[in-house]
């Protein structure tokens, strides 16, 4: 097998990759929020909640979170698993996972906020939720922007993993290739791939960064 049907093998493999990684950007991005909060909330159950949320689902590795959300449903309720089931599976377990991340970053970048800045806010006249989005949200977002980004960086390598439960990424395509084909080519050709968009990632993020330095502290 020559190169050009190799790469174009793993072309398809990326497509999953990229997939993955868009889909758990935009599920966990927003989710980490209501978590942060209710780890910050002054009520008690709550905040216990999302810290224990938190511990588990940083404290245990995301390959065992997966096997974990891919047989519950069979194991705990009885429900057949389906050809999509995997993918579902992967997809749930790289949200909960990143979210739980996200918002101890968000925790950290919202506690950084001196009080000062809210009540003379509330001084102003501005409600709770004007304070919020209008103030500390754009300060919040340029001091969280570079741990975000080694998160989202971590994500895009972290993509391999959904090879241990069988959904074909680019890593199982390479792994596949390198077998069949006795050549370390396929994983060469896979680690271009996950450098350039890498790479293209910390472009992007340098850029918003940027964007953001209007916000001084």
């Amino acid at each position: 097998m020559d190169i050009a049907t190799m790469t174009g093998m793993l072309i398809q493999g990326f497509g999953v990759s990229l997939k993955l990684f868009i889909l758990t950007l935009i599920g966990a991005i927003p989710l980490g929020i209501p978590v942060a909060l209710a780890r910050m909330s002054r009520l008690r159950p709550l905040s216990l909640l999302a810290r224990a949320f938190i511990s588990v689902l940083r404290g245990t590795p995301l390959m065992l979170q997966m096997f974990a959300i891919y047989f519950s449903p069979y194991y705990v309720f009885g429900i057949q698993l389906t050809p999509d089931s995997k993918w579902h599976a992967c997809v749930v377990a790289f949200i909960i996972n990143y979210a739980a991340y996200f918002a101890e970053i968000y925790r950290s970048g919202i506690q950084s906020i001196p009080r000062g800045q809210y009540e003379a806010a509330e001084v102003l006249g501005y409600s709770s939720s004007q304070t919020f989005f209008r103030i500390v949200l754009p300060q919040v977002a340029k001091r969280i922007l570079p741990a975000m980004g080694n998160e989202v960086i971590t994500l895009v390598k972290d993509t391999s993993l959904a090879f241990s439960i069988g959904v074909a990424e680019m890593f199982s395509t390479a792994k596949a290739l390198v077998a069949s084909q006795v050549s370390m080519m396929p994983f060469a050709i896979a680690a271009l791939f996950y450098w350039v968009f890498n790479f293209l990632v910390e472009v992007a993020l340098g850029l918003l960064e940027k964007k953001l330095d209007y916000y001084h502290d």
